[in-house]
């Protein structure tokens, strides 16, 4: 379980930043994942709940949205989603969808333009009066 480490960096990440301000308490942290990095939201969820303990974030919401992959395609110029293995698949060979990074319209090589991201993109928090 990969998650716990990963929000315990983004939780440290967060505290350090929000220390350079006068803070009364944090709402909400908002953090996208991309679907390549293979986070689970539950998860994170829970680390982030555990993790949060004692601290400022303590009792504040943790915000996920998800990062579909999408590709740039070096063939055919293609630029979107992409195509995965399980799709077509109605015998249940594939307990889960695996993604195909290849072009799904020439089945070129493809650079990948989004989906592996973990970022934090913005924390809602309540200033206190000075």
């Amino acid at each position: 379980m990969h998650e716990v480490s990963v929000m315990s960096s983004i939780v440290e990440a967060v505290l350090t930043e929000l220390r350079k301000y006068e803070i009364e308490s944090v709402e909400e942290v908002y953090l996208t994942v991309g679907e390549m990095t293979y986070l689970g939201a539950e998860q994170l969820e829970f680390a982030y709940e555990f993790l949060t303990q004692g601290t400022l974030l303590e009792g504040s919401k943790l915000v996920i949205e998800p990062e579909k992959i999408t590709v740039k395609c070096s063939t055919c110029g293609y630029e979107g989603g992409i195509k995965y293995l399980g799709d077509e698949e109605e015998d249940g060979v594939y307990h889960t969808q695996l993604p195909v990074i290849s072009c799904p319209e020439c089945a070129g090589q493809v650079e990948v333009v989004n989906g592996r991201s973990c970022v934090v993109k913005s924390v809602k928090a309540v200033e206190k009066d000075v």
